[in-house]
Protein backbone atom coordinates (compact mmCIF):
# COMPACT_ATOMS: atom_id res chain seq x y z
CA UNK A 1 0.00 0.00 0.00
CA UNK A 2 1.82 2.97 -1.22
CA UNK A 3 0.96 6.59 -0.80
CA UNK A 4 2.14 9.62 -2.63
CA UNK A 5 0.55 13.33 -1.49
CA UNK A 6 1.16 15.66 -3.53
CA UNK A 7 0.68 19.14 -2.02
CA UNK A 8 1.97 22.17 -0.23
CA UNK A 9 3.50 22.92 3.39
CA UNK A 10 1.83 26.23 4.08
CA UNK A 11 -1.48 24.72 1.98
CA UNK A 12 -4.40 24.11 4.88
CA UNK A 13 -6.13 21.79 3.28
CA UNK A 14 -2.83 19.50 3.15
CA UNK A 15 -2.67 20.06 6.26
CA UNK A 16 -5.65 18.22 6.85
CA UNK A 17 -4.25 15.21 4.65
CA UNK A 18 -1.00 15.12 6.36
CA UNK A 19 -2.57 15.08 10.02
CA UNK A 20 -4.47 12.19 9.06
CA UNK A 21 -1.55 10.15 7.48
CA UNK A 22 1.23 11.19 10.60
CA UNK A 23 -2.04 9.84 13.00
CA UNK A 24 -2.29 6.82 11.44
CA UNK A 25 1.36 6.24 10.93
CA UNK A 26 0.77 5.90 7.41
CA UNK A 27 4.57 6.13 5.39
CA UNK A 28 4.17 8.62 2.12
CA UNK A 29 6.21 10.09 -0.24
CA UNK A 30 5.70 13.50 -0.64
CA UNK A 31 5.61 15.38 -3.87
CA UNK A 32 5.44 19.78 -2.20
CA UNK A 33 4.31 21.98 -4.74
CA UNK A 34 5.29 26.09 -4.97
CA UNK A 35 2.12 27.43 -5.12
CA UNK A 36 2.80 30.36 -5.70
CA UNK A 37 5.51 29.67 -8.57
CA UNK A 38 2.47 27.73 -10.30
CA UNK A 39 3.35 24.09 -9.82
CA UNK A 40 -0.09 23.21 -9.36
CA UNK A 41 -1.01 24.57 -12.69
CA UNK A 42 1.92 22.20 -14.69
CA UNK A 43 0.05 20.47 -17.55
CA UNK A 44 1.02 17.23 -15.71
CA UNK A 45 -0.18 18.02 -12.32
CA UNK A 46 -3.63 19.49 -13.93
CA UNK A 47 -3.59 15.95 -15.22
CA UNK A 48 -4.02 14.30 -11.77
CA UNK A 49 -6.05 17.42 -10.86
CA UNK A 50 -8.07 19.39 -12.91
CA UNK A 51 -8.70 21.98 -10.65
CA UNK A 52 -5.33 22.78 -10.20
CA UNK A 53 -5.24 22.94 -6.32
CA UNK A 54 -3.34 20.96 -3.66
CA UNK A 55 -3.64 18.22 -2.06
CA UNK A 56 -3.96 15.26 -4.04
CA UNK A 57 -3.53 11.61 -3.17
CA UNK A 58 -2.16 9.05 -5.31
CA UNK A 59 -3.00 5.41 -3.51
CA UNK A 60 -1.23 2.89 -5.30
CA UNK A 61 -2.44 4.54 -8.88
CA UNK A 62 -6.25 5.48 -8.01
CA UNK A 63 -6.17 9.61 -7.43
CA UNK A 64 -8.28 11.04 -4.94
CA UNK A 65 -8.64 14.81 -4.49
CA UNK A 66 -10.28 17.50 -2.64
CA UNK A 67 -8.92 17.29 1.30
CA UNK A 68 -11.61 16.47 3.34
CA UNK A 69 -12.70 13.71 0.32
CA UNK A 70 -9.22 12.56 0.94
CA UNK A 71 -9.10 12.16 4.41
CA UNK A 72 -12.51 10.88 4.56
CA UNK A 73 -10.87 8.20 1.76
CA UNK A 74 -8.03 7.55 4.08
CA UNK A 75 -10.20 6.57 7.03
CA UNK A 76 -12.08 3.79 4.71
CA UNK A 77 -9.07 1.77 3.51
CA UNK A 78 -7.01 2.09 7.08
CA UNK A 79 -9.81 2.06 9.73
CA UNK A 80 -7.31 1.49 12.35
CA UNK A 81 -7.27 4.81 14.54
CA UNK A 82 -10.11 5.50 13.02
CA UNK A 83 -11.40 9.48 13.28
CA UNK A 84 -14.83 8.03 11.78
CA UNK A 85 -17.70 7.43 14.49
CA UNK A 86 -19.51 4.38 14.53
CA UNK A 87 -22.74 5.86 15.42
CA UNK A 88 -24.73 6.66 11.99
CA UNK A 89 -26.18 9.75 13.55
CA UNK A 90 -23.33 10.94 14.95
CA UNK A 91 -21.34 10.61 12.34
CA UNK A 92 -23.37 12.62 10.14
CA UNK A 93 -23.05 14.84 12.46
CA UNK A 94 -19.50 14.78 12.06
CA UNK A 95 -20.05 15.06 7.81
CA UNK A 96 -22.49 18.52 8.38
CA UNK A 97 -19.31 20.04 10.43
CA UNK A 98 -16.65 19.32 8.26
CA UNK A 99 -18.94 20.78 5.39
CA UNK A 100 -19.14 23.81 7.97
CA UNK A 101 -15.60 24.17 8.18
CA UNK A 102 -15.18 24.08 4.36
CA UNK A 103 -17.86 26.91 3.90
CA UNK A 104 -16.84 28.98 6.79
CA UNK A 105 -13.75 28.77 8.67
CA UNK A 106 -11.49 27.07 5.46
CA UNK A 107 -12.97 30.00 2.79
CA UNK A 108 -12.77 32.59 5.23
CA UNK A 109 -8.99 32.22 6.25
CA UNK A 110 -8.11 32.69 2.65
CA UNK A 111 -8.70 36.57 2.81
CA UNK A 112 -5.82 37.37 5.61
CA UNK A 113 -3.71 34.30 4.47
CA UNK A 114 -3.75 36.40 0.85
CA UNK A 115 -3.94 40.33 2.30
CA UNK A 116 -1.05 39.56 4.62
CA UNK A 117 1.25 36.80 3.01
CA UNK A 118 0.93 36.80 -0.43
CA UNK A 119 0.06 39.72 -1.69
CA UNK A 120 3.41 41.37 -1.87
CA UNK A 121 4.76 38.60 -4.89
CA UNK A 122 1.52 39.86 -6.72
CA UNK A 123 2.20 43.38 -6.51
CA UNK A 124 5.77 42.46 -7.81
CA UNK A 125 4.48 41.40 -11.21
CA UNK A 126 3.16 43.40 -13.93
CA UNK A 127 -0.64 43.74 -14.31
CA UNK A 128 -0.11 41.65 -17.81
CA UNK A 129 1.45 38.64 -15.73
CA UNK A 130 -1.07 39.14 -13.04
CA UNK A 131 -3.83 38.75 -14.96
CA UNK A 132 -2.72 36.14 -16.74
CA UNK A 133 -1.71 34.28 -13.77
CA UNK A 134 -5.24 34.61 -12.30
CA UNK A 135 -6.90 33.65 -15.25
CA UNK A 136 -4.91 30.42 -15.56
CA UNK A 137 -6.43 29.12 -11.89
CA UNK A 138 -9.44 26.76 -12.36
CA UNK A 139 -10.78 27.36 -8.91
CA UNK A 140 -9.51 30.38 -7.87
CA UNK A 141 -9.84 32.86 -11.00
CA UNK A 142 -12.35 35.42 -9.70
CA UNK A 143 -10.95 35.24 -6.30
CA UNK A 144 -7.55 36.46 -7.76
CA UNK A 145 -8.76 38.85 -9.78
CA UNK A 146 -11.48 40.22 -6.77
CA UNK A 147 -8.14 40.30 -4.65
CA UNK A 148 -6.06 42.23 -7.78
CA UNK A 149 -2.69 43.76 -6.75
CA UNK A 150 -3.96 45.83 -3.89
CA UNK A 151 -5.16 43.04 -1.93
CA UNK A 152 -8.89 42.65 -0.36
CA UNK A 153 -10.44 45.73 0.81
CA UNK A 154 -10.75 46.36 4.83
CA UNK A 155 -14.74 46.11 4.61
CA UNK A 156 -13.69 42.55 3.09
CA UNK A 157 -11.09 41.58 5.29
CA UNK A 158 -13.33 42.57 8.25
CA UNK A 159 -15.78 40.21 6.61
CA UNK A 160 -13.97 37.52 6.74
CA UNK A 161 -12.46 37.77 10.10
CA UNK A 162 -16.32 38.05 11.46
CA UNK A 163 -17.09 34.92 9.94
CA UNK A 164 -14.15 33.48 11.58
CA UNK A 165 -15.69 34.54 15.23
CA UNK A 166 -18.64 32.57 13.88
CA UNK A 167 -17.09 29.76 12.98
CA UNK A 168 -15.36 29.65 16.93
CA UNK A 169 -18.55 30.35 18.70
CA UNK A 170 -20.36 27.50 16.80
CA UNK A 171 -17.04 25.48 17.66
CA UNK A 172 -17.94 26.59 21.51
CA UNK A 173 -21.83 25.44 21.35
CA UNK A 174 -20.78 22.01 19.36
CA UNK A 175 -18.01 20.81 22.35
CA UNK A 176 -20.65 22.26 25.20
CA UNK A 177 -23.11 20.14 23.22
CA UNK A 178 -21.17 17.19 22.99
CA UNK A 179 -19.37 17.29 26.50
CA UNK A 180 -16.11 17.80 24.71
CA UNK A 181 -12.94 18.24 24.57
CA UNK A 182 -13.76 17.62 20.81
CA UNK A 183 -15.93 18.89 18.59
CA UNK A 184 -18.40 15.46 18.89
CA UNK A 185 -17.11 13.94 22.46
CA UNK A 186 -14.38 12.58 23.84
CA UNK A 187 -13.39 11.18 20.90
CA UNK A 188 -11.14 13.60 17.98
CA UNK A 189 -12.62 13.11 14.54
CA UNK A 190 -12.50 14.39 11.06
CA UNK A 191 -14.41 17.27 11.85
CA UNK A 192 -11.37 17.99 14.24
CA UNK A 193 -9.01 17.84 11.25
CA UNK A 194 -11.30 19.77 9.03
CA UNK A 195 -11.54 22.92 11.74
CA UNK A 196 -7.44 22.03 12.88
CA UNK A 197 -5.68 24.20 9.89
CA UNK A 198 -7.73 27.29 9.95
CA UNK A 199 -7.01 27.87 13.87
CA UNK A 200 -3.16 27.78 12.98
CA UNK A 201 -3.32 29.85 10.21
CA UNK A 202 -4.94 32.60 12.38
CA UNK A 203 -2.77 31.75 15.45
CA UNK A 204 0.25 31.82 13.32
CA UNK A 205 -0.84 35.08 11.80
CA UNK A 206 -2.20 36.68 15.93
CA UNK A 207 -5.82 36.85 15.06
CA UNK A 208 -6.52 33.94 17.51
CA UNK A 209 -9.96 35.45 18.25
CA UNK A 210 -10.98 32.68 20.93
CA UNK A 211 -9.49 33.29 23.91
CA UNK A 212 -12.25 34.24 25.56
CA UNK A 213 -14.23 30.89 24.19
CA UNK A 214 -12.65 28.34 27.06
CA UNK A 215 -13.89 25.40 25.44
CA UNK A 216 -11.99 26.49 21.93
CA UNK A 217 -9.09 27.30 23.89
CA UNK A 218 -8.33 23.64 24.99
CA UNK A 219 -9.51 21.96 21.93
CA UNK A 220 -6.82 24.22 20.41
CA UNK A 221 -4.13 23.04 23.22
CA UNK A 222 -5.37 19.40 22.76
CA UNK A 223 -5.04 19.23 19.17
CA UNK A 224 -1.26 20.46 19.07
CA UNK A 225 -0.37 18.08 21.78
CA UNK A 226 -1.68 15.29 18.96
CA UNK A 227 1.47 12.60 18.65
CA UNK A 228 0.26 13.72 14.74
CA UNK A 229 0.39 17.57 15.44
CA UNK A 230 4.58 18.13 15.26
CA UNK A 231 5.21 16.13 12.34
CA UNK A 232 2.36 17.47 10.20
CA UNK A 233 3.54 20.93 10.68
CA UNK A 234 7.62 20.41 9.56
CA UNK A 235 9.35 23.62 9.45
CA UNK A 236 8.61 25.58 6.68
CA UNK A 237 4.29 24.78 7.54
CA UNK A 238 3.75 28.19 8.83
CA UNK A 239 3.60 30.90 7.19
CA UNK A 240 5.64 33.09 9.29
CA UNK A 241 8.51 30.55 8.60
CA UNK A 242 7.82 30.99 4.73
CA UNK A 243 7.50 34.73 4.70
CA UNK A 244 10.20 37.05 6.26
CA UNK A 245 7.76 40.22 5.77
CA UNK A 246 5.14 38.80 7.73
CA UNK A 247 7.55 39.18 11.19
CA UNK A 248 7.79 42.92 10.49
CA UNK A 249 3.83 43.27 9.57
CA UNK A 250 2.70 41.33 12.79
CA UNK A 251 4.96 43.16 14.73
CA UNK A 252 3.28 46.26 13.83
CA UNK A 253 -0.24 44.94 15.02
CA UNK A 254 1.33 43.90 18.68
Amino acid sequence: MAFKLYNAPQSTCSQRVRFVLNAKKLPFDEVKLNLLEGDQLKPDYLKLNPNGVVPTLDHDGAIVTDSTVITEYLDEVVPENSFTPENPVTRARMRALMHFMDEMPAASVRVPTFNLAFLPKFQAMSREDFVAMAESKPLRKEFMLAMGQTGFPKAEMDAALARLRRSYERMEREIELSGGPWLLGKDISLADVAAMPALVRMYDLNYADWQDLPRVVTWFDNIRAQPAFVPTYYHGSLLTERFPHLKETLAARA
